[in-house]
């Protein structure tokens, strides 16, 4: 086939397809991002990769509701002429994979109508029941301009909708949040875990930290990752956790994942940052020294410190699924996370790990210290978490279903 991907940070959730695509050796692959390829990630010589260019910023003094949507019109916009530019020289696809998040398919049909349209859709926001009015702590004030925000917010997900052929989802969870009539167009499949890397390590070498400390196998260990620390990945909770964490074991290391600044999906914190903000609530109350933030950490690094965990916390609002859950499931971890719907879908409370209320730093405390002192249940529930992952989520399986959608989507065999 003559395959297109459209990723506004490409490859994004397409690095594992193109790489069996090419291993197949047999589909022309082109490429279009608004960023310079990274071929270190391993982007095969074969793909043909063009950037997009913007040709102009947001309109001063455009109304606030309608900034976003305007956003990703530039984005389509530029996206579209690559896109005319490819066709001028030849290239049409059998089919197009886009991310819409950023708005560039927007405009794909205009150029090439009988091209069919797989998106990537990650999520739909809703009022109720999702990640909006979820925590009463930063809830919106729930006025008619809020639903206006969330209402557009959404306006270029319909256009794109409207237009897709199929769509593919990572998560039922992330599938359950677009529109009921919607969702009969979208397959659930996940990108996959590369187990091969996310994996058990019964002897693990030590790892030293940013700050100099070394990690060591038996060391009762609590890792904790988000992106960014902020209250969408539950940094909140788990910073008030910690005087009750170290005060039921003192002898524990938490570590921190993350960077410390700006955020990645929720608001920024109105008085400088979220993780500065918690930490100050706490201050005198617990050892910093032996709570670790590592900052962001190289790949290898960070599944050498998975390895070594002997709890791992996850934490999330009723919103997409964060990978690192899984990858610490795939290495073994014994997962304490929380009882929202997102981690429901993969953690089972009791069987492969433990779930508890989000907003309870007391219970979460008190969780992750059961673990640290029940060694044996939390071998237990890291064989099972991994069991789990390599049912569901392993990699070769997830791409392979991938590339079967994606035979059908291209040959209209499943259009509804």
């Amino acid at each position: 086939m003559r395959i297109l991907f459209v990723h506004q940070n490409f490859p994004g959730q397409y690095v594992h397809i193109i790489q069996r695509l090419a291993q197949q050796g047999q589909h022309q692959m082109v490429a279009l991002g608004i960023n310079a390829l990274d071929r270190g990630r391993g982007m095969p010589e074969s793909l043909n990769h063009f950037r997009y260019r913007l040709d102009r910023g947001n309109t001063k003094g455009v109304h606030p509701l309608v900034m976003e949507t305007e956003t990703k019109i530039i984005r389509a916009e530029g996206c579209a002429r690559a896109a005319e530019q490819l066709k001028a020289k030849g290239f049409t696809p059998d089919l197009i994979c886009a991310h819409p998040g950023w708005g560039e398919p927007l405009f794909l049909k205009a150029i090439w109508p009988d091209a069919p349209l797989l998106c990537y859709q990650e999520f739909f926001y809703n009022e109720f029941g999702f990640d909006s009015n979820f925590d009463p702590e930063f809830q919106d004030d729930g006025s008619w301009q809020e639903q206006a925000k969330l209402t557009m917010k959404n306006a270029y997900l319909h256009l794109t909708l409207e237009q897709a052929d199929w769509n593919v989802s990572p998560t039922h969870f992330q599938a359950s949040s677009f529109p009921e009539h919607w969702r009969r167009k979208i397959s659930v499949i996940h990108d996959g875990v590369d187990l091969q890397q996310a994996s058990p390590n019964p002897s693990p070498a030590p790892l030293k930290l940013p700050d100099g400390t070394v990690l060591e196998k038996g060391q009762p260990i609590v890792t904790f990752v988000n992106r960014c620390l902020e209250p969408y990945r539950g940094c909140h909770t788990f910073i008030r956790a910690i005087p009750e964490l170290q005060r039921l074991h003192p002898e524990a290391r938490l570590v921190v994942v993350g960077k410390t600044k700006g955020v990645s999906y929720g608001a920024a914190c109105p008085d400088g940052e979220w993780s500065d903000r918690f930490l100050a609530e706490i201050e005198g109350q617990y050892d910093p020294g032996r709570v670790h933030f590592t900052g962001a950490l190289p790949y290898s690094q960070f599944i050498s410190l998975l390895q070594l965990s002997s709890c791992h916390v996850y934490l999330t609002y009723p919103f997409v699924m964060s990978w690192s859950l899984l990858e610490a499931m795939g290495c073994g971890c014994a997962v304490v996370g929380s009882d929202t719907a997102p981690v429901r879908e993969v953690i089972r409370h009791g069987q492969n790990g433990v779930l508890v209320n989000f907003f309870s730093p007391t219970d979460l405390a008190a969780a992750v210290v059961e673990m640290l002192n029940d060694s044996e249940r939390a071998a237990a529930f890291g064989v099972a978490a991994r069991e789990t992952v390599e049912r569901a989520y392993e990699l070769n399986a997830c791409v392979t279903r991938q590339l079967a959608l994606m035979d059908l989507v291209a040959s209209r065999s499943i259009m509804a």
